[in-house]
């Protein structure tokens, strides 16, 4: 008898108490959907309407929302279904297709954060040049090259995930992740090698470019006068706790997923559960309280929208 096994259907063995509390996890997870996709809407909207956020670091944070809104409508729809499906599977095209989608956005994130360090470096310490520099041309060719570079270098691994034997069916997650590769019958050298260069070229590149752009601006702040320290520091701060952010995701999704630390079923569900609440909730919370600018139009908004509600007395 072959070995090698078509898999059809594959169960996600990451969920703990379905059965029991599917109702509790629908409502929650539910709820913080729809948080996710109006707190990020919202930034988002702001950016649109207000033509002094129309500025090249304020177009880049409109991106990184809108990453976070697709990313969370990758995972979370199918995520619902789930809580309220008895079985809790998928098939591998679909799972290979979700998780293509939901990766060419986590990366992408980086490459927009490396736009985002690069505009704070010119806007700091090139001052002058700034308008030269960051014209329309070049923000529409940084946004272009953040998402159709993932695009193709992720199309190129699921072209590499066509051919390959599956023998296993079922994946410890919630939702299709990088733990697709311990589906197949015989791990793949190709793909083996593949993920260490995506790893290395849109993950570890663009950070340590972020990183290198961050020191170069805290060092040639350091030696300005105090006002312009505390507004690159302003500035830069957003930026850095979003990196910080998405790194974790990115640790947590090598050494937990990838390379199938073993962990308690528990503790893998609340690391998985963090990650898919806390990454597309923080960036929209850091930015809007943290960017002077669109915290300003935030309060400015909710101000208005609580005019608007209270009831009005006649004389």
């Amino acid at each position: 008898m072959d070995d090698e096994v078509n898999v059809t259907y594959i169960t996600f063995d990451g969920h703990m108490e379905v059965q029991k509390y599917r109702y509790v996890y629908f409502v929650v997870m539910f709820a913080m959907y729809i948080i996710i996709i109006c707190w990020n809407s919202t930034i988002v909207y702001l950016i649109v309407i207000h033509e002094n956020l129309h500025e090249p670091m304020y177009i880049f944070i409109a991106a990184l929302l809108i990453n976070s809104i697709l990313s969370s409508t990758t995972i979370y729809p199918k995520l619902l279904i789930d809580f309220l499906s008895e079985k809790q599977i998928t098939t591998f095209p679909r799972c290979l297709f979700q998780s293509a989608v939901y990766y060419t956005l986590a990366t992408s994130e980086f490459l927009l954060l490396s736009a985002m360090a690069y505009d704070r470096y010119v806007s700091i310490c090139k001052p002058l040049q700034y308008p030269t520099i960051m014209r329309k041309t070049t923000v529409k060719v940084f946004l272009f090259t953040a998402w159709f570079v993932p695009v193709c270098e992720l199309g190129i691994s699921v072209v590499l995930y066509v051919n390959v034997k599956i023998c296993h069916d079922s994946l410890k997650g919630l939702f299709c992740n990088t733990s697709i590769f311990t589906l197949q019958c015989v791990p793949s050298v190709a793909l083996s090698i593949y993920g260490v260069f995506l790893l290395l070229n849109i993950v570890l590149l663009p950070m340590l470019f972020i990183l290198f752009t961050y020191i170069r601006i805290l060092i040639i702040t350091y030696r300005s006068f105090k006002t312009i320290r505390r507004k690159a520091l302003r500035t830069c701060l957003p930026h850095l706790l979003v990196l910080i952010n998405l790194s974790c995701f990115t640790a947590y999704d090598v050494i937990v997923v990838r390379l199938e630390s073993d962990i308690p079923k528990l503790a893998r569900l609340i690391l998985t559960l963090q990650i898919m609440v806390y990454h597309p909730l923080l960036n929209p919370f850091i930015y809007g309280l943290k960017m002077k600018e669109i915290s300003k139009h935030l309060k400015h908004l909710f101000s208005r929208t609580e005019l608007r509600s209270r009831p009005q007395c006649s004389l």
